[in-house]
């Protein structure tokens, strides 16, 4: 099967949908289709990038780590026709995914897409952000679709949600798996002494971008808060982005900037050892379809405490393999750290096993059969578009173009006044 994935995230970008494309991609491959991936270009692309066609994009788009795709290219059609594709699956409704349905319309192929976002969380990243706007990108997700011959759903949750919000098109679970291997068999002891943690410290941990959809600062107040109770905790926050001085300042104005281990991006073997050395994974983002962070920690044997949300609750089993907080209430998460404080060992033990369990039934294996086996019907029977959905669908592009072409004006605007000495 050929197969062509779009999306407006992908390497270097780190972030749960770029992980999630390349990771389908991979266990593909591995099964011997053919992957090419559409995607927007970095200022420093990635040393191997075959099988990948990289879409113009704008940089670092509103003081964010993200590319933005310009929706259209020169050689993308040509490239097409080589690869000679069965299925288009996009993993956005907008810009590259726009790209998507054309592709799939013009060519008469179905067309997938992954629902990996709750859109009106991220909205915070446009100049013109209001109520209005969530709305609008809410409806935007709905519509594409309902122009789709399957949507995935990371998450029950998700499903559930969209279903909700009025989509019709058939909705199938299949979560990112996790590759156990990946992060099985870490050195802890390692990853302690390289960052200067002691081995006898409370180490809890988060793996993520530093992003205020994350909710990273009520997280973080909360173990700061549990920090000055306990001399023996330390905090190891993994990753990088908007957040991050931020945060860094949090900890540092409470006198605890010796226990917090910010060691940027980890990848890798450094990665799997990072999550090794945690005793706990704490999470607090509610903006999931999924959370492949908790899947990863629990490959390692990290229990994980997170709040109850959409693609957290089907991972987290309250006392189990971790605790699930009911609501965002920082009282209620130390109580929860407090309790995995004075555990046993033994009991801390059961934790560890259970959390590793539970991977196990998210395994990338497992995960990509199931979307293979999804994918192969829609190869057999002719997939065609309404007119009149389309009809509506190019009158609701029209007014993104239009919106586009707004908020590149007050960037446009914004940046200029902001270049300009003040005048006298």
């Amino acid at each position: 099967m050929n197969i062509v994935m779009l999306t407006n995230t992908y390497l270097p970008h780190v972030g749960g949908v770029a992980r999630s494309v390349a990771a389908f991609a991979q266990a593909y491959r591995e099964r011997g289709h053919r992957v090419l991936i559409v995607a927007p270009e970095f200022s420093q692309p990635p040393d191997n990038d075959s099988d990948v066609v990289r879409i113009h994009a704008i940089q670092n788009f509103n003081g964010s780590d993200f590319s933005v795709a310009l929706p259209f290219s020169g050689h993308l059609s040509e490239t097409l026709n080589d690869f000679r594709p069965d299925l288009i699956h996009a993993h956005h409704p907008f810009l590259l995914g726009m790209t998507a349905l054309r592709i799939a319309r013009a060519r008469q192929l179905p067309l997938v897409f992954t629902h990996h976002t709750l859109y009106e969380r991220y909205t915070h990243y446009v100049p013109a952000d209001s109520q209005a706007l969530k709305r609008f990108v809410i409806e935007l997700a709905t519509r594409y679709a309902n122009l789709a011959s399957l949507v995935f759903a990371p998450s029950q949750s998700i499903a559930e949600l969209l279903r909700q919000r009025g989509v019709k098109t058939p909705i199938a679970e299949v979560p990112t798996g996790v590759k156990l291997a990946d992060y099985r068999g870490g050195d802890s002891a390692a990853a302690r002494r390289e960052l200067g943690i002691p081995v006898n410290a409370l180490l809890l941990g988060h793996l993520g971008r530093l992003a205020a959809e994350k909710n990273l600062e009520f997280l973080a107040g909360a173990v700061a808060e549990f920090m000055q109770r306990d001399p023996q905790v330390h905090f190891l926050l993994v990753g990088s982005g908007p957040l991050a001085e931020t945060l860094r300042q949090l900890f540092d104005a409470r006198g605890l900037g010796e226990r917090l281990h910010m060691p940027g991006t980890l990848q890798g073997t450094k990665q799997r050892d990072a999550y090794a050395a945690m005793d706990a994974f704490v999470f607090a983002s509610t903006s999931e379809t999924q959370g492949m962070v908790l899947t990863e920690a629990m490959a390692a044997g990290t229990p994980v405490i997170a709040l109850d949300a959409n693609g957290t609750r089907e991972v987290v089993r309250d006392g189990v393999n971790g605790r699930l907080i009911q609501r965002e209430d920082a009282a209620e998460l130390i109580a929860a750290l407090e309790w995995l404080r004075d555990l046993p060992p033994e009991r801390r033990k059961q934790l560890s096993q259970e959390a590793s369990t539970t991977a196990e039934t998210f395994s990338m294996d497992n995960c990509a059969d199931r979307a293979l086996s999804l994918y192969q019907p829609l190869l057999e029977q002719p997939w065609s578009l309404d007119d009149s959905l389309y009809a509506q669908w190019q009158r609701l592009c029209n007014v993104i173009g239009a919106q586009w072409e707004i908020l590149e004006g007050v960037t446009g605007a914004a940046g200029a006044a902001l270049s300009q000495p003040p005048q006298r």
